[in-house]
């Protein structure tokens, strides 16, 4: 129980610390400059989540202490490496471009390897089963990224903010560092486990898979809109941004149910038992959200100015889509998590369908109506997304009903 509480913890800091990050940068930036910060933010948002599906969501899935001692090398290498190449590389492309998001996009490839290393070691803690030495690393990257962003003066431009935000995870590197060097060290007279990037570009490996399911899950979406900001109304990713930025505790929930559920549904015998467990939490997520929303609309105007600035007239405006939105949400991570333990293969095709379905509806959306439609055309997406995977589920159920028990 303590590891699982060390893990959510965990997980609650990191997303509390993008949270407070983005109401920061909201509350010290124009309008204009926050839809820069938050089209830098975004970009790194995808690579971030190219990575731990890449390396992290593998990593945690080896076992041995020896086998899981050298994985966590590995993977610690690669990171650092891949990421100084494509962010290094990226930032001498785009520092040869004008325009502030270009200066912007080139400082993040400038700090990539820090911010991209630091958090690739929560998943060696996590693989290492000492979720609260990652716990330590993040409170030290939260107590620090916040007050080095707090002390910029008002009207700070978004490449200033994205400098500052990325050299502040410096320390939490060099403690996640620290912790982690003497864990790897293994038994007294052992030989150091040691470091293959090799197996992370052969072909099979597992980290493979797990990129094209976040690739159409959710980079996609994210991807859409940061077009949505480069060809056509930069405002709009600012709101749409601070619009997710207030359900930031949702997302903290849903990260937490996938990362725990699988094991704790493992323990539930038989399918209608499984199915009736992850209804019921869908329906208590979609409630929360559903709640919190109700929270965030009835919040007055100081109070939202507060929060995200003069970025809160356009996203207090979404608050309606991005709840329904959540709501969606919702029951589409329960049935997702169903179907993760009942048939794991079902997923990938329902993702690349209705991931796609969303983008579409999005950009459909802020044609009909702006930034508005587009808020409204993601709720559409994620409820259809919802429906499908709970067919889906319904589908098995009977398909396993339907099948004779060995005993008959």
């Amino acid at each position: 129980m303590a590891a699982v509480a060390s893990s959510v913890a965990d997980q609650g800091v990191a997303a509390f610390t993008n949270i407070i990050v983005l109401v920061v940068a909201a509350r010290l930036s124009t309008a204009a400059g926050f839809a820069v910060f938050s089209m830098v933010y975004m970009v790194f948002t995808v690579l971030l989540g190219v990575n731990v599906s890449y390396v992290g969501q593998a990593l945690v899935l080896e076992r041995g202490s020896r086998r899981v001692r050298a994985a966590c090398r590995s993977a610690v290498v690669f990171t650092a490496v891949a990421s100084a190449v494509l962010g290094w590389g990226m930032a001498g492309a785009l520092l040869l471009l004008p325009g502030t998001t270009a200066r912007g996009l080139a400082v993040l490839g400038l700090v990539l390897p820090v911010v991209l290393t630091q958090d690739g070691m929560r998943y060696c803690f996590s693989a290492l089963r000492l979720p609260h030495l990652a716990l330590a690393a993040d409170v030290v990257r939260l107590l620090v990224a916040v007050p080095a962003l707090a002390v910029q003066p008002q009207g700070a431009g978004a490449v200033r903010l994205v400098a500052v935000w990325g050299l502040s995870g410096v320390p939490a590197l060099v403690v996640g560092a620290a912790l982690l060097r003497h864990r790897l060290r293994g038994a007294p007279g052992e030989a150091r486990p040691p470091v293959d990037l090799r197996a992370y570009l052969r072909r099979g490996h597992l980290g493979q898979r797990f990129v094209v399911e976040f690739g159409v899950g959710n980079a996609t979406s994210q991807l859409a809109v940061v077009g949505l900001g480069l060809f056509a109304a930069p405002l709009a990713v600012g709101a749409l941004r601070g619009a997710t930025t207030l359900f930031g505790p949702m997302n903290v929930l849903f990260n937490s149910a996938t990362a725990f559920g699988p094991p704790l549904l493992n323990r539930v015998r038989g399918t209608d038992d499984k199915v009736r467990v992850t209804a019921v939490l869908a329906v208590v997520l979609a409630t929360v959200a559903t709640a919190w929303t109700v929270v965030l609309m009835l919040l007055p105007p100081h109070a939202g100015r507060a929060l995200l600035g003069d970025t809160w007239a356009a996203s207090s405006a979404l608050l309606p889509a991005s709840g329904s939105q959540y709501a969606c949400i919702a029951l589409g991570t329960s049935a997702l998590l169903t179907l993760r333990v009942l048939r794991p293969r079902a997923t990938l095709p329902i993702q690349v369908v209705f991931s796609l379905a969303s983008v579409l509806f999005m950009l459909a959306g802020y044609r009909l109506d702006g930034v508005l439609g587009a808020a409204w055309g993601l709720a559409l997406g994620s409820a259809l997304k919802a429906v499908a995977l709970w067919l889906r589920i319904a589908a098995e159920r009977r398909a396993v009903n339907a099948t004779p028990s060995p005993a008959s």
